[in-house]
């Protein structure tokens, strides 16, 4: 069942929102679809409303489900935005109109979700973004499933790639992260009873994403997620006011190669960034045959949008330029004190790395202060060579 003893109360977020000019941000998150994380935010309005707060809301997904619907029903809504795309009409929140209402609160249900083309945002995080810039504060929800870092874990756990994702920073920008906690069998149940999906879908969730140890990983990993996001408030405040001295944070970085997808590195960065550090660098090399008019199409393009996947995860991009690679990350790293250091590395023959080296052996016999963490990459992902190879 929900931890409702331990969730913040509608009166805490509406402290939150008498303190200051900052917009408040609250967002319910889960295991997976059913947990009751939608149900809890209409409520969360409800309460909000009768205590005199000006709320709307934004967007919500009834998924069919009656009593979500029946939560909405005596709400304001603001009307969605009607959007053509390939003959077919769509909607989207409409966060212009939003911002001209100007509510205290906004309800944006959905949060990984992807936008139609011709939206202002492509996400509808960066709708949230928007909302908060206005002096709007907001409630929202995801499943655990859609944050970036853990992409590469939940496919490996449910066999499933999820393709909507939420970066971390954004959550690093909450007031709050509330975990809507239910046990697997409940939630099971609640599927066999037709109140998450469609009949026609029940018995395919059950053998697949719903089977009892997907739901029991991601369980855990809701609890470990809202857990560290306290810890990580708590310190704040503490350092804040003064109650302890401020740890010195560390510093990552994560070492990309101008070619090849990084994303995997990258979600591993964002992860241990999320644990360590407040801030974390996506590094890249771009050596002579790299320079513009140099480098081939298909390593170009791959950078630019390993270059826009790192700068969506919070990471500060920098591009180093010279002959060596391993040079160059060297330097970068002694300048700025780099603690903690993540490398790619694909499957080399010996004599391959006798040959042409290895960056990441000269990195760890010239930079001993550093925690070097080494990433197995498949060849499609390193495109078949070490990452920052030279």
């Amino acid at each position: 069942m929900r931890d409702d003893n331990h969730r913040p109360s509608p009166e805490s977020l509406l402290a939150k929102l008498n303190q200051g000019e900052r917009a408040s941000l609250r967002v319910y998150i889960g295991a997976a679809p059913g947990v009751g994380k939608t149900y809890q935010m209409l409520e969360d309005a409800h309460a909000l409303k009768r205590q005199g707060v000006d709320i709307v809301v934004a967007v919500v997904e009834t998924h069919g489900r009656a009593e979500t619907a029946a939560l909405i029903s005596d709400l304001e809504r603001v009307p969605l935005r009607r959007i053509e795309y390939r003959n077919v009409t769509l909607e989207e929140m409409d966060v212009e109109a939003v911002i001209a209402r100007r509510p205290k609160v906004a309800i944006v249900d959905e949060l990984a979700h992807t936008n139609v083309p011709g939206s202002k945002n492509r996400k509808r995080f960066e709708d949230v973004l928007d909302l908060l810039d206005a002096g709007i504060s907001v409630i929202t929800a995801v499943n655990i499933q859609h944050l970036e870092s853990l992409n590469d874990a939940v496919a490996r756990t449910t066999g499933v790639r999820v393709r909507e994702t939420v970066p971390d920073h954004f959550l690093r920008r909450a007031d709050e992260v509330v975990n809507v906690d239910v046990s697997v069998d409940t939630l099971r149940t609640r599927l066999r009873q037709g109140k998450i999906y469609g009949v026609e879908k029940i018995e395919q969730s059950l053998n697949n994403f719903f089977r009892k140890g997907n739901l029991s990983t991601l369980r855990e990993l809701s609890l470990r997620q809202v857990a560290q996001d306290q810890a990580s408030k708590s310190q704040y405040y503490r350092e804040r006011e003064g109650l302890e001295q401020a740890v010195i944070p560390e510093k990552v970085m994560v070492c990309m190669a101008s070619r090849g997808s990084a994303k995997k590195l990258l979600r591993v960065g964002s992860r241990i960034a999320g644990r360590l550090a407040n801030d974390w660098y996506a590094v890249y090399v771009e050596t002579p045959s790299e320079e513009p008019g140099r480098i081939r199409p298909p390593d170009y393009a791959a950078l630019q949008e390993n270059i826009r996947f790192a700068e969506e995860l919070g990471a500060k991009v920098v591009k180093l330029s010279g002959r060596r690679v391993a040079d160059e990350l060297i330097k970068f790293a002694r300048s700025k004190g780099i603690t903690h250091v993540i490398f790619g590395q694909s499957a080399r023959s010996r004599w391959d790395i006798l040959m042409h080296g290895s960056v990441i052996n000269r990195f760890l016999n010239e930079v001993r202060d550093a925690t070097v963490q080494v990433v197995p990459l498949e060849h499609a992902e390193g495109d078949g060579r070490e990452v920052s190879d030279a």
